[in-house]
């Protein structure tokens, strides 16, 4: 195949995914029943850093509170993403997608950062009502890209969506990633995990019982295909007992509890997950899977191929005005190889600035951006035109007149093949998984 019906049969597809789409992870669930409350949290994410900790009062009036986390946003500060406080008030964030809008907010007090204003709303409020009316404060359209749910230990819920409020008490309620003033059920139910726990709770008869919830949050997490990734904590919050009962990235064999009262007499405490369960050989993948996103030496080496790229295309574009330097053909390889060239600076920017890719099923479909998920594609493009790029350039190289040009094009194979061993590595061509 050559390389200029390499570009034509390889760009159909990528043009196609244009009109594809695909949510991102995370589910709860609540479940009221005989005037107990238990709440379970899957966060499931491919961080390495999963914790627990536990945080006294910091003022009279306040509430001692636990955590569930990972996303760290300093060596000493995780971002919350589940919790309880000592009243029994649960909160659990999930990501979602949301158009903007014109902000609504703008005379609001503004977040400046958002591990402090999540961890204030469960040290400060004990009922939904007291969350709604501190919310109501700030410019909650902070938090685009999720979607919160706060429980109190009456069973009453309140969703917060960046532009909106929704309050109920249905004894039983499951979420997934999405705002559900914008999304109906058939949209709703296309998730799978929200699905299984709709379904499930259809099915059974609703227990506030370890037993029951352990059941319910193993149907709704999630193992995916790559690299290990799925549910990396399950917190089930039991507000009557105010115990947090937790399971480890998938794995429901091995449950760690804690008294949250007993906890916080022992001052504020911060445990690291993979430290308190047995060795789990799927989470030790994941933490040894490389990626831009975790390893600096990575970025640099993608930033670096991007710009030694950029400087080949600029030369190759120079080299179509050299005069009488190059025939027609040769004109429209190098023209050819320009474009290939521009896609693929173009992808290492996507890679550089979308972690998911590495880890969601090929080719990966941005849950908001078409473009995105179109350039999911471009390893096969690459893999495409690498072979015919490298047996063209080796038959040419000896034609080549200009020393910069030849130096260029060997420089320009070489990149390639780095490129293809890291597109390997990383998975990108597994299209079966």
């Amino acid at each position: 195949m050559t390389i200029k019906k390499s570009l034509i049969v390889f760009l159909v597809p990528f043009a196609l995914a244009l009109v594809q789409n695909k949510m991102k992870a995370c589910s709860m669930y609540k479940i009221t029943v005989d005037g107990n409350t238990i709440v379970g949290c899957n966060h499931d994410a491919w961080l390495t850093t999963p914790k627990i900790w536990f945080e006294n009062a910091k003022q009279q009036n306040e509430f001692g509170t636990v955590f569930t986390g990972s996303r760290e946003v300093s060596k000493s500060r995780t971002t919350p993403q589940s919790g309880m406080n000592t009243v029994g008030l649960v909160f659990s964030r999930l990501a979602s997608y949301y158009p903007e809008q014109n902000n609504p907010f703008s005379d609001r007090q503004k977040i400046t950062n958002e591990a402090d204003y999540l961890s204030a709303i469960l040290h400060k409020c004990a009922t939904v009502k007291e969350v709604k009316k501190h919310i109501e404060a700030y410019d909650h359209s902070f938090f685009l890209n999720d979607v919160f749910i706060y429980i109190d230990s009456l069973g009453d819920y309140l969703i917060v969506e960046p532009y909106k409020f929704i309050e109920g008490n249905d004894p039983n309620y499951v979420l997934s990633n999405f705002c559900p003033s914008i999304t109906d059920s058939n949209q709703a139910r296309k998730i799978e995990r929200y699905r299984n726990g709709e379904h499930f709770l259809k099915t059974h008869q609703a227990m506030a019982s370890l037993d029951f919830c352990t059941a319910l949050s193993d149907t709704m997490s999630v193992c995916r295909s790559r690299n290990g990734d799925g549910t990396l904590i399950t917190s089930i919050f039991d507000t009557k007992a105010k115990m947090v009962n937790l399971y480890f990235y998938h794995n429901f064999d091995t449950l760690v509890q804690y008294s949250l009262t007993d906890e916080l007499s022992k001052g504020d405490i911060s445990i690291n997950l993979p430290e308190i369960f047995p060795a789990n050989e799927e989470f030790q993948t994941l933490v040894n899977f490389k990626t831009p996103s975790n390893s600096i030496v990575l970025r640099i080496i993608l930033l670096l191929i991007a710009g030694l790229l950029a400087l080949n295309t600029f030369t190759f574009i120079l080299s179509l005005f050299w005069k009488n330097k190059f025939n027609l053909g040769l004109r429209k390889t190098v023209a050819a190889i320009s474009i290939f060239n521009v896609i693929f600076i173009a992808y290492i920017f996507v890679l550089l600035t979308n972690q998911s890719i590495f880890y969601f099923d090929v080719p990966y479909k941005h849950y908001s951006s078409n473009l995105i998920s179109a350039f999911s594609y471009t390893p096969f493009i690459l893999l495409a035109v690498f072979i015919p790029f490298l047996i063209h350039t080796r038959s040419q190289l000896k034609s080549f007149q200009m020393r910069f040009f030849k130096v260029a094009m060997v420089l320009n194979s070489a990149l390639y093949v780095v490129l293809v061993l890291g597109f390997g590595y990383w998975g990108l061509f597994n299209f079966w998984n």
